[in-house]
């Protein structure tokens, strides 16, 4: 037994939904009796990618003895056959080499500025290594598709979390999160880049209740984009886009 991070659960809050076991790509969670039960500590890596996904918030990460985390067994482990609720390999934390920064002779041949996977801020664990120290860009879902140059002058040299804050629920999570990554990762800066839409008012907000409550102070600067791809840019303390003021932080909880 060693003394590390690993998933808990609340039997008394948890509904049997199973949500937490497709998010878990490491096996370590199962339905038992009609819960979610931790069924192999060793299976666990402590970094939380079921948190979003329990919509009871059952689920909590927490310091204690527990047996080491065992990444050979997970590795071997097959990946269950298609159908109840089985662990998507698609979640699986990976980092990614420095991109090679040359461009390419055509569009094709551009390279991704992207570092980590996943990057959907729900499948992101605060503590995971991608983020410890780094500049991050929080973007609206619609970004990386109106913004043709999105992983150069904007991706590069950052980690990513992407969200909507008018479509995406449990928002409260996301807000957990984001303080977690100022406090406990010790990220550099915060980058907002949203769509100059008055939904995107609500991740704005969230970011900056989010550096309001955490401990530590980092910079948070807001980029905008028009539905065209423009950008208009804000300074770390500027006030709120005008296309967001009067915009309300949608309910958290």
């Amino acid at each position: 037994m060693v003394m590390r991070d690993v998933v808990r659960i609340d039997e008394a809050k948890c509904d049997g939904c199973g949500l937490c076991v497709g998010a878990c790509v490491e096996g370590a969670i199962a339905l038992v009796d009609g819960k979610a039960r931790l069924v192999s500590e060793s299976h666990c890596d402590g970094l939380g990618a079921c948190l979003g996904r329990c919509p009871q918030g059952a689920i909590t990460v927490e310091p204690g003895e527990a047996a080491p985390f065992d990444e050979a067994a997970v590795v071997r482990r097959p990946i269950p056959a298609a159908g109840g609720f089985a662990a998507c390999p698609g979640s699986r934390a990976v980092s990614f080499a420095a991109p090679d920064p040359t461009p390419g002779p055509d569009a094709a041949g551009r390279p991704s500025a992207l570092r980590h996977w996943p990057v959907q801020l729900h499948l992101l664990a605060p503590a995971a290594p991608c983020f410890q120290g780094a500049d991050v860009l929080l973007a609206a879902d619609c970004v990386a598709y109106a913004v043709g140059d999105f992983h150069r002058d904007h991706l590069a040299g950052r980690s990513l979390a992407i969200a909507c804050p008018k479509l995406d629920t449990r928002q409260d999570v996301y807000l957990e999160k984001l303080v977690a990554m100022i406090d406990e990762a010790n990220i550099a800066s915060l980058t907002v880049m949203v769509m100059e839409v008055p939904c995107c008012g609500g991740l704005v907000q969230l970011a900056r209740l989010a550096a309001a409550r955490a401990s530590r102070r980092v910079p948070v600067e807001v980029v905008v984009a028009g539905i065209r791809g423009d950008i208009v840019r804000d300074d770390a303390e500027s006030p709120t886009p005008r296309a967001f003021r009067g915009v309300s932080l949608p309910r958290l909880g």
